[in-house]
């Protein structure tokens, strides 16, 4: 990776950083702003861990559910399509399986939403298999808390 290629990286990731500020301190409207000219400026062809960071963070800032699913499965999606060479580069390797369970629960949760139950579950699955790869950390142990309260929330519907 050149230097150039560097510094864009970082002024990227700073911008999604800026924007997702703005989502947890509740300026939803902004941050979809600016996930949105984001999203132009990397487009369709850019960098997949870029997109998919994006597009992850998009999908909190949707207020429609079938928006919300066509974010998440773009960050899906921008995820598989990295190759291990390029996570590397990143030295993101790890954060990206890391990334998988909260990907697929995401998912689980729009299908939810959606009264898509068994779409729901086929997510929550891979969310719990992915699951092995978090550390035993407040994120880790977040996210795993998370799987089994949508389990929960299916089982009862």
């Amino acid at each position: 990776m050149t230097e150039q290629q560097q510094v864009s990286d970082d002024g990227v990731m700073t911008k999604i950083g800026q924007a997702m500020m703005l989502l947890h301190g509740g300026d939803r409207e902004e941050a979809r702003n600016r996930f949105g000219l984001l999203w132009q400026q990397i487009g369709p062809e850019g960098d997949p861990l870029h997109r998919c960071t994006l597009a992850h963070y998009m999908a909190d800032a949707q207020d429609d559910p079938d928006t919300e699913l066509a974010w998440d499965l773009r960050a899906l999606s921008a995820a598989e399509g990295l190759a291990e060479e390029r996570t590397a580069e990143h030295g993101s390797a790890v954060a990206l399986r890391a990334l998988y369970p909260s990907l697929h629960l995401n998912l689980a949760a729009d299908y939810v939403k959606l009264r898509r139950p068994d779409a729901a579950r086929v997510h929550l699955d891979r969310a719990r298999a992915a699951s092995d790869h978090l550390d035993d950390d407040g994120y880790g142990n977040g996210v795993r808390a998370a799987i089994e309260r949508l389990e929960l929330r299916l089982r009862a519907e």
